[in-house]
């Protein structure tokens, strides 16, 4: 994987499109758990989501850039 990416002649960091994909996964699992209930087990939903999104990054992240 490329270190940095062209778009339009500006060059952005090439974890920015596992980022967004992360983003978006992030989203959709957020939702699937809101819908099912889920968080009424968690203790602090807004550290459980920004833990949850950082576990997806580090994840994606360290096996696409392996």
């Amino acid at each position: 994987m490329p270190r940095e990416i062209a778009i339009c002649g500006v060059l952005v960091p090439g974890l920015l499109p596992i980022f967004l994909g992360c983003l978006l996964l992030m989203v959709l699992v957020d939702v699937l758990i809101g819908r099912y209930g889920l968080y009424r087990y968690v203790w602090h939903p807004p550290l459980f989501r920004l833990a949850l999104f950082a576990c997806l990054f580090g994840l994606t992240g360290l096996l696409l850039l392996h």
